[in-house]
């Protein structure tokens, strides 16, 4: 089965274009070094009638927006192998110097994930 990073992050709407052009760059990197699928969404229906909307969790603030981001591996050492190479990429890391950053980075929600199902 493979394996998923997954993230969510609050994005002021005014930088929206300025995060997009930062991740077309970091999917690029991602998959030249061996991520199976690299996604970025905008959330645009975050007003969930159950659970917990994103929003929320991520204590999005007014003209603020949520991404819904992953990142799909073969297994957990191969998303170790891929992000030791991205991390060393100077594309990555050079966009990681941009000031500001376009997101709140101590607000973002990351977690490494089996995958249970598949259909």
């Amino acid at each position: 089965m493979h394996y998923v990073d997954g993230y969510v992050l609050p994005v002021p709407k005014r930088k929206l274009q300025s995060y997009r052009r930062m991740a077309q760059i970091a999917g690029k990197v991602w998959r030249e070094h061996g991520a199976l699928e690299y996604r970025e969404c905008v959330g645009e229906d975050l007003k969930a009638p159950w659970g917990v909307p994103f929003s929320r969790m991520i204590k999005s603030k007014p003209g603020e927006t949520v991404i819904f981001s992953w990142i799909v591996f073969k297994s957990r050492a191969h998303r170790d192998r891929v992000n030791a190479k991205v991390m060393k990429d100077k594309r990555i890391t050079e966009s990681m110097n941009l000031s500001p950053l376009p997101f709140d980075c101590k607000r973002m929600l990351y977690g490494g994930f089996k995958v249970l199902v598949s259909a």
